[in-house]
């Protein structure tokens, strides 16, 4: 069964009297290179479990199962869990769970699954209009996980992989840039899916670190300054963080901060943009110090 076929994606739809969801956001590939391409730069091998989100008619699936150890599939459409019966049939080291990733119990599901793994990674072809809660979701819960694959639209992982002072540098880039390291391993015409959408895509993998490289002393603070440095990107640094932080934080006026941001050897008129995590990190250990 050639799942990259139309005429079988088709047929398997037929089966279960389902069709494509929009609310879903299901586009399935069609480009059996692109599925290869996905599942080598996943870094899956044989002492390697699988999360994978939403497996949709298992044509990844497949070779996650040939390339790994064991495969976990989460699945929230129910039709497809049924099609997944018949395209998986014979995989024995893939269970397939109908659940959305959102409300599901992942340390639980980590544990029960891949204990006798060398390695957990995450393999995913994310609806557009969920990606960024779910790319939060994994990297914030902090599970044992060595590193997230995920299919993106191309715009989005250009965000998730810029650097700073690039246009695309965003609060997302620098929110990645704290858990791991980012980059593309494949770019995939909007041709390569079926139905196909509107846009072209990109895969990013983000590497998660063992041990992070920047530790602010208050985390919580880190992300506050990230985001309101990004929140009016032509305001000043100064002039951000004042304006969202300025009234919760006794003491932290603009004088204050300029001050501040002086010492620590930028310019007055630095914008949020320009700093990457580590200097990000020096501002808000300087807040800190003044809350």
């Amino acid at each position: 069964m050639k799942l990259t076929d139309i005429s079988t994606i088709r047929a398997l739809l037929g089966e279960e009297q389902t069709d494509f969801k929009k609310k879903f956001g299901q586009n399935f590939l069609v480009n059996e290179g692109v599925v290869k391409k996905i599942v080598a730069g996943s870094g899956a091998s044989k002492d390697c479990g699988i999360l994978e989100i939403g497996p949709g008619i298992g044509v990844m699936t497949v070779e996650l199962a040939d390339a790994a150890k064991k495969v976990v599939s989460l699945e929230i459409d129910p039709d497809m869990v049924a099609i997944l019966g018949k395209t998986l049939e014979g995989k024995d080291n893939v269970r397939v769970i109908c659940q959305d990733v959102l409300k599901a119990d992942l340390p639980a599901i980590i544990a029960e699954n891949f204990s006798d793994c060398a390695e957990v990674r995450v393999c995913a072809n994310l609806p557009y209009y969920i990606t960024t809660p779910i790319i939060t979701m994994l990297l914030e819960s902090e599970l044992p996980l060595d590193s997230v694959t995920v299919m993106v639209q191309k715009e989005v992982a250009d965000r998730l992989v810029a650097k700073a002072g690039s246009d695309e540098y965003g609060a997302i880039s620098a929110f990645v840039a704290y858990y791991g390291k980012p980059y593309k391993i494949a770019s995939v015409s909007a041709g390569s899916f079926i139905p196909a959408p509107k846009v072209d895509s990109s895969v990013v993998r983000i590497d998660i670190f063992k041990e992070k490289e920047v530790k602010p002393l208050d985390e919580k603070l880190f992300f506050e300054v990230v985001r309101a440095a990004f929140m009016q990107r032509r305001k000043t640094l100064v002039n951000a963080v004042v304006s969202a932080l300025g009234g919760k934080i006794s003491g932290l006026d603009k004088e204050k901060l300029t001050e501040m941001i002086v010492s620590l050897g930028f310019s007055p008129t630095v914008r949020g943009e320009t700093l990457d995590v580590f200097q990000f990190a020096k501002v808000a250990d300087a807040i800190y110090d003044i809350k």
